[in-house]
């Protein structure tokens, strides 16, 4: 399955221009199977989720975009978020107590929001996204490098706030994922592959 596993739905992200019809119309475009909508420190979308699935006949999952004191934190898996203000090592920690995973969001961003270094430093978590659709391409490179230098298994996510921006880049799952704590589990095993996606074809892997 090819999933969009960051991007914004305006209800509940206030900098997204996206509402969740033209994010699955544009998914569908292009050839995506799922999109996973990560709001900024929300989960609110989870209760539209179920409607919206049905209305539109497409795969959504919810997870969140949690900034701790050191950068961004993707999470998926977990029903309810801790207080805002954790480190990550204690967001993490919160986030794997919950059964759910974690994926470092664009950590070599130059805006204070990435974990940099810490990607190798904290511990559980599941990925790095190095391929970030609103990164530049020396820091998605640079995430990739460190990633696979540290043994960290590798995603991509669009980090879409804008109709165009939706699949710039996505994550391959091997088996087929139909909510999202099983989206959680595959991030666990490790076999995910990050992907840019055009024409309904795999078009290039990271940085071969």
């Amino acid at each position: 399955m090819l999933i969009d596993l960051h991007m914004h739905e305006k209800t509940f992200s206030p900098d997204s221009f996206m509402t969740i019809e033209q994010i699955v119309e544009r998914a569908k475009l292009i050839g995506l199977d799922a999109v996973c909508i990560t709001d900024h420190d929300s989960i609110g979308f989870t209760a539209l989720v179920n409607q919206a699935r049905q209305r539109l006949d497409f795969p959504i999952f919810v997870g969140v975009e949690y900034l701790t004191t050191e950068g961004d934190i993707l999470a998926y898996g977990i029903d309810e978020l801790p207080e805002s203000g954790l480190s990550a090592q204690e967001f993490v920690n919160y986030v794997n107590q919950k059964g759910g995973a974690c994926t470092a969001a664009h950590p070599y961003r130059n805006n204070n929001r990435g974990l940099g270094d810490q990607i190798y430093k904290v511990k559980g978590l599941h990925a790095v996204e190095v391929l970030n659709g609103n990164s530049t391409l020396e820091e998605n490179k640079t995430a990739f490098s460190v990633a696979k230098e540290h043994d960290l298994q590798c995603v991509g996510g669009s980090d879409a706030h804008h109709f165009g921006q939706v699949g710039v880049y996505a994550t391959y799952f091997p088996n087929k994922v139909s909510n999202i704590y099983e989206l959680a589990i595959e991030l666990k095993k490790g076999h995910c592959q990050p992907v840019m996606v055009k024409g309904h074809q795999i078009v290039e892997t990271a940085f071969a």
